[in-house]
């Protein structure tokens, strides 16, 4: 168990000492039950809810039943699982088996399944019955995968396969936690392959509760009685934070929904279960704004509320604000460093920044010449904490790029203004030069959402009859807004109403939508790929 220190964690890092010998799934579960939480609701999903007494029988019963199926410890076990409770009672099942759990986004391809079951070798895949067919290839392909097991759906659907439900079903002795150690791999997260191929991130024991601590209790301020919704997913680091290792270590309950987030959905999740602490994304904040279905300040619940995976635009933030009267607390976070170490704090929001370090953390501005940069001036950010990512599996190459000692290229670049805030300035390859001179596509693009018509937009370089690099912007309109000629140039003259003149974007292409990853971040190589201009 982690001995914790009751320091004040607004002003320092707490003191974590974490013993050698160490199982995250026994900690965050048996800390609950210690406590005399065995009744309180654990997880509530579109089925039912769960009392951490029953989650822990769930788990010490999958935990059995993977031994039962021949998985040994530190084997691989991929998991494709909508956000129910099968979720955490997976994850936390291999884990205490000494079992090494693979979440991996529900969003994608069967190529992409075909890859990361190869890759990861995987011997086992337990997967929701709804994405089960996007496996059919991937698991003949794959020729380590030895059991599949469908949560959810009836027998016609899982075929050959065993079922969820059914191994859970037999009881069974509580379940000895597997003797691993704080620093043996945990789990591993695939990155979201904004920038390419997706990358097996491994994680160790240590990093799910120093996440908590470092972050989720002195800044999201997760307590016991809190009830915490995350709209973004699981499957990745932000959404695994927010909605399983937070509640879980907290006590607090967490509220899972399988389907995908749309502002109706998620509206329709704040009313009903009236979570305390919710977690989005700048985009679905931004959507639950237009939207009809946004519920009223005395409909909801909400004292916190986080998001991360892209900037969020100043903008956006204002109008959460103003209608709330809740404050987003935008941070900074990444696959590699497990969760959130830049963060804005409650009572002091800098909408346009994404704050300051998470104590605990390092940062540092590298410029183009491996020096830091001066103050002021955008560099690449690099972060120094205890959650960062061991190594990117089976890629040598990329890991010594990213992990370089005790420091972690994060790829992307900021700046820090007088203050201490650090200003997104967009990606590594995203940096646009025009005229000599750096230009963030973050910046245009939350001078373009200012604009009363404008839902979303995204900015990119594009060379003119010159070839000399210029901004090009793709702008989602709000719903019931059409495009036209004149608009597009009002838009431009209201950029350069907000920004320096060389900034505003000299083309302007309206778009349905954005290409994202499921974690919210715009691909703006596709963009660039894409466009007609």
């Amino acid at each position: 168990m982690p001995e914790l220190s009751t320091a004040d964690h607004t002003s320092s890092p707490p003191h974590i000492t974490i013993p050698r010998d160490y199982n995250a799934a026994h900690d965050l579960i048996e800390r609950n039950l210690r406590s005399g939480r065995g009744n309180k609701i654990a997880v509530i999903d579109d089925a039912g809810q769960y009392t951490y007494a029953q989650l822990a029988e769930r788990v010490d019963r999958f935990a059995h039943a993977l031994g039962e199926m021949g998985v040994r410890m530190e084997e691989r076990v991929v998991l494709c699982l909508l956000d129910t409770v099968d979720f955490p009672t997976a994850f936390l099942g291999c884990i205490k088996a000494g079992v090494v759990p693979v979440p991996i986004n529900t969003l994608l391809t069967a190529s992409d399944y075909s890859y990361m079951l190869r890759d990861s070798r995987a011997r086992a895949l337990v997967v929701s019955s709804l994405l089960l067919p996007a496996f059919a290839n991937a698991i003949e392909q794959s020729p380590f995968v030895k059991n599949v097991v469908v949560s959810g759906g009836d027998a016609g659907v899982r075929g050959s396969h065993l079922d969820f439900a059914d191994l859970l079903a037999a009881p069974r002795p509580p379940f000895e936690a597997a003797p691993t150690c704080a620093d043996d791999p945990c789990f591993w997260l695939y990155s979201s392959g904004s920038t390419g191929a997706p990358k097996g991130t491994v994680h160790l024991h240590s990093s799910l509760i120093t996440t908590f601590e470092l972050y989720a209790r002195p800044i999201l301020d997760v307590q016991e009685s809190d009830v915490v919704f995350s709209a973004a997913k699981l499957f990745f680091a932000y959404g695994l934070g927010n909605g399983l290792t937070f509640p879980l270590a907290a006590g607090a309950t967490a509220v899972l929904m399988s389907e995908r987030p749309t502002p109706a959905s998620v509206s329709r999740v704040l009313r009903r279960h009236q979570p305390t602490v919710y977690c989005g994304v700048p985009t679905l904040y931004a959507s639950m704004l237009a939207s009809p279905e946004l519920p009223g300040r005395a409909e909801v619940s909400i004292r916190r509320c986080a998001s991360a995976g892209e900037a969020l635009p100043a903008e956006v933030g204002k109008r959460w604000t103003e209608h709330f009267g809740v404050e987003i607390l935008d941070g900074l976070g990444s696959t590699e460093m497990l969760h959130i170490f830049l963060s804005n704090r409650h009572g002091e929001a800098r909408y346009g920044t994404s704050g300051k370090p998470v104590p605990g953390y390092e940062l540092r501005l590298i410029g183009d010449d491996g020096e830091e940069v001066a103050p002021g001036e955008p560099g690449e950010l690099q972060v120094r904490g205890p959650t960062s990512a061991a190594l990117y599996w089976n890629n040598r190459s990329k890991s010594r790029d990213t992990f370089m000692g005790q420091w972690t290229r994060s790829g992307d670049k900021y700046s820090q203004d007088a203050d201490g805030n650090f200003a997104y300035a967009g990606r590594n390859d995203d940096m646009l030069k025009v005229g000599g001179i750096y230009v963030s596509p973050i910046e245009v693009e939350s001078a373009l959402i200012t604009h009363e018509a404008v839902l979303e937009a995204a900015v990119v370089g594009k060379a003119d009859v010159d070839g000399l690099i210029k901004p090009l912007a793709f702008v989602v309109l709000k719903p019931g807004l059409r495009p036209s000629p004149g608009l597009g140039d009002e838009l431009k003259l209201h950029v350069k109403s907000k920004l320096a003149p060389y900034k505003y974007p000299r083309w302007l292409e309206f778009v349905d939508e954005l290409p994202k990853t499921a974690t919210g971040k715009i691909q703006r190589f596709k963009l660039r790929a894409s466009s007609s201009v």
